[in-house]
Parts: structure tokens; sequence; C-alpha cells
């Protein structure tokens, strides 16, 4: 489903600059590693969990439109299919 104010393209370079630039740095701790946040790339907000449908409906509660990016946090991707995730945090 497409967001009707961003495009995929800039609700995913919209995520990872908000990920790297502002929130990265808080977040990635050992008792968050391998956790799922989700960040509405308008805002800044996010919410961390283990449940990305959970933490997507969070943000959607205080912004029903809400374009939202999620990351696994520490490593390269959300989910693997087929292959592994491969961690970028030590």
């Amino acid at each position: 489903m497409s967001y009707p104010k961003l495009s995929d393209e800039e609700i995913i370079q919209r995520g990872k600059e908000f990920y790297e630039k502002h929130i990265r740095s808080q977040v990635e701790t050992v008792e968050n590693i391998g956790k799922l946040i989700s960040i509405n790339v308008e805002t800044g907000e996010y919410e961390i969990g283990d449940d990305l449908l959970v933490t997507s409906r969070l943000l959607q509660a205080k912004q029903p439109d809400a374009a939202i990016w999620a990351e696994r946090i520490g490593y390269d991707a959300v989910y693997a299919v087929g292959g592994s995730l491969v961690r970028t945090v030590q």
C-alpha cells in the first residue's frame, strides 16, 4: 500500500536518515539488539518492541496516516527469507 504524501523511495530514504542521524546512537544498546523499531518518517517518533505490527499500530494510534519505516536494531534487515540476518553491531 502506497502512502499518498510520500513515495516508497522517500519513506525508505527518510527512515534510514532518521535512524542513522538521530536514533541509532540512542537505541543500539545491548537490551535492544534484535528488537524491531518502527519510525514515523514525518515526525521522527518511534516505537521499539518484539512485534512489528504492535510497534506500527502504536505509531498509527498517534497519527493514523503515519508513513512508517522499520528496522531490526543491530541488523541489516527486518526479516530474512531464505538467508540470514547480518549483524551490524558487535
